[in-house]
Formats: structure tokens, sequence, C-alpha cells
């Protein structure tokens, strides 16, 4: 096989990838952009949720207590977090009993969110974890809002992306001058051409990485099997622990049992639950302290320090930025605008060439 007949194959891989999954690429990468700062974007379309008075902290049962009286009756509390700058404190709550009239969902039962002023436990709002802007982005980004089918989509979409990507390169690189003249911007006279290939030759790297890590997202138990690190396994929305409805120790004893072994301001309160039977109570530092409290006992032990290791957590930290700094987090931005740039002007480079493509037969037939 010629070198020739080798670049034709892989433009024709390249292009098909793109016209067949474009309408899927583009709403993948550009929710994936998104969510890169899913935490500023809240702030933006929900700006009550953040509209605090002051940083004073009440006591943990004033907010508790302030949560209690706007959500439902069965529901159960699961967890407190103290904002650790000038942001609201929220009181998690799981909902066990289902609204009238509302149809069964598949997966973990929906949660609700409390957002309170801390210093006077005023409740700014109160959202549940089925709805909302960021909650559909991330439903959108990890299953393209299908039930069931849409995390393999989106895994063979990443699949197929690193493919593109690697054709792409390929195919940037210039058949005849120098390698100098691949960087012009200027390599053909239709701007989508030279917009198509400067920008997918600048974010085809970092695509092919952002693709691999959200295929080994969407595939953990394959590509673990490949890298040994073995993923925890799918659970069932029955098997999903629930907080204790009425636990032994009261919460000021916790606290106070948990600052016998922590040091630093309050951040969080964890519930028990059907699985651990321990109150999880989080302390600010560097790095950040854990205490567990059992429930039954009261005593408080210092929970083993938390790792990062393991491949398939490596992988979801790339690809979503979480701790990565904000010059990868800029790149994966980039990355899931670039895409959606990228297959727009594919499909007009494509839709050009067969006009182009006709208007020469129709010459030739007009010769015979």
């Amino acid at each position: 096989m010629t070198t020739m007949t080798l670049r034709r194959a892989w433009f024709q891989v390249h292009k098909w990838i793109g016209l067949l999954l474009a309408i899927l690429i583009i709403p993948v990468s550009l929710s994936g952009a998104a969510l890169v700062w899913d935490d500023g974007l809240d702030r933006l379309v929900n700006p009550a949720r953040y509209a605090v008075t002051g940083t004073a902290i009440q006591p943990a049962t004033t907010y508790v207590a302030a949560a209690r009286r706007v959500l439902a009756p069965g529901d159960l509390i699961a967890s407190v977090t103290l904002p650790d700058d000038a942001g609201p404190v929220t009181v998690v709550a799981i909902q066990v009993t289902a609204t009238k009239g509302a149809k069964p969902r598949p997966g973990p039962p929906p949660r609700t969110t409390v957002y309170l002023d801390p210093p006077t436990a005023r409740v700014l709002a109160v959202a549940s974890s089925n709805g909302g802007l960021i909650r559909f982005l991330h439903v959108l980004h990890g299953s393209l809002q299908l039930p069931g089918v849409g995390r393999s989509i989106v895994g063979w979409i990443g699949v197929f992306m690193m493919i593109s990507a690697a054709t792409g390169l390929w195919l940037w690189w210039p058949t005849m001058g120098s390698l100098k003249r691949a960087f012009r911007w200027s390599r053909h006279r239709n701007l989508d051409t030279n917009i198509h290939q400067t920008f997918g030759f600048w974010i085809a790297l970092p695509l092919f990485v952002l693709s691999l890590t959200g295929a080994w997202i969407s595939f953990p138990a394959f590509f673990g099997a490949l890298s040994g690190d073995a993923p925890r396994g799918e659970r069932g929305p029955r098997s999903r622990p629930l907080p204790l409805a009425a636990p032994a120790q009261p919460i000021e004893a916790v606290i106070r049992q948990a600052q016998t072994q922590g040091r630093g301001d309050l951040r969080s309160i964890g519930w028990p639950t059907t699985k651990s039977p321990d109150w999880t109570i989080g302390f600010a530092g560097s790095p950040p302290r854990t205490i567990k409290v059992a429930d039954d006992t009261g005593i408080a032990s210092a929970a083993p320090a938390r790792t990062d290791a393991g491949v398939g957590r490596l992988m979801r930290r790339i690809h979503d930025g979480t701790g990565m700094g904000i010059v990868w987090q800029t790149i994966i931005v980039i990355g899931g605008i670039l895409p959606a740039v990228l297959a727009v002007t594919g499909v007009v480079m494509w839709w050009r060439a067969r006009g182009w493509r006709a208007a020469v037969k129709a010459r030739q037939a007009g010769r015979a």
C-alpha cells in the first residue's frame, strides 16, 4: 500500500467519523466544556443560592432545623456542608418518599439541597438533584440524556474521537514542501478549511487524551482490566445506603467528640448510613482531616487518609480537571469548544466538496 493510498484511506475514516457523529459530538463536547467550571456556572444561573449576608457560622443544629422546615416529612438528611468562603451552607437530604403522581425513575433516590445563609440560617433556595441546568449538563455529557444505553454511546464516541484525532493529525502533515508550511494559516483559500486544519492540529493531542479518559470512564471494567485497576461494581438503587432516620448520637455530642481528634474549622458533617453507622466529620486543614464517630458508642477516631491512587481515579481527574490547575482546565474548555467547531467546519467542507464534484461531473458529461 502506497503512502497516498493509505492517506486516502485515513481521509475516508476521518471524514465519515466526523459526518456520522457530528450531531452527537457537538452536545457532548460543549457540555463537557461548560462543566469544567460548574461551580461558577451554577453561581451565574442561580444567583439566589449564593446571596449570603455574611460569613458568621451558627451551630450545625440551627441549619438542620431550618432545613427540616422546608424538606418533605420523610426526607432523610445526609450531610451538612459549611462554606470555606463567602458561600452558603448546604444541607443535602435524600428523598425517600416519591411525589404524588411522579413516575419512578431509574438510579439512586433523588436528593434535595437546601441553601442557607450562614449568619441567619435563612433559606436561600431549595433544589432537587433531578432538575436544573447543571444536572441537565451532567446527564447530557455522561449519557446524552438516554437512560440505559447513553453511557455506552458516549464511550464509543470517545473511542471514535481518538481515531479521528489520530487520523486528523496524519492528514494535517503536508505531503509536499517543508513542515514549516503546515503551520501557515492560509494553506487553503477557504476560511473553514483553514480553521479546521489549524485548530485541529493544536487540539489533536489534548482531544485524544480527553477522548481516552472519557472512554475509560464509560467502560471502567474493560480499561480497568487492562490497567489492573479493578473498578468498583455498579450498584443498583436499592443497594445505595440511606442515612439513618434517627441516629443514636445527637449532632452536638458528635461534633464535640470529633473535635477531640480533629483540629481546624468544621467543614462538613455526614450522617451515619445503613451501610456505615458512623458519623463523618470533616475539618479544614492541609490536608483536610476526617474524623469518624461511631453512632452506637460515640467513640471518635481519625479516618485513614484518602489517597487518589488508582488509574481510574486519575483518568476522571484528567477528564474533568478536578485539582489539575487552571492551565489544564482551560485546555479542557478549549478542547470542548473546538470539537464542535471542527464538526461544523468538517460538514461545510464535505458539502462544498460534494458540490464541486457534482460540477466536475456535469462538465465532463457536457463534453461527452
